[in-house]
């Protein structure tokens, strides 16, 4: 069933076994937007301390204080492709 409330949206997401782990949760842009709004997600993201990125429609937050380094590889050269 889904949330009715922003309050559950916000239970829902932060009671999955992973939150509680300090790992990572992932949800649609478009649910976070749609049950709770931006600001008040952002706010909530702030309140606990997390991190969120966002990335082709999806949300990922860490759920935990830890830093977050965005890291890359480089490019492949036509002689490295597999």
């Amino acid at each position: 069933m889904p949330p009715q409330t922003p309050e559950q949206w916000f239970d829902h997401l932060f009671t999955a076994k992973s939150a509680r782990a300090g790992s990572v949760v992932r949800r649609k842009v478009r649910d976070m937007e749609r049950w709770v709004g931006r600001d008040a997600f952002l706010a909530e993201i702030r309140r606990r301390g997390f991190t969120a990125v966002e990335n082709a429609g999806q949300v990922i937050v860490f759920c935990n204080a830890e830093p977050v380094r965005l890291i890359t590889a480089p490019e492949q050269t036509s002689d490295e492709s597999l």
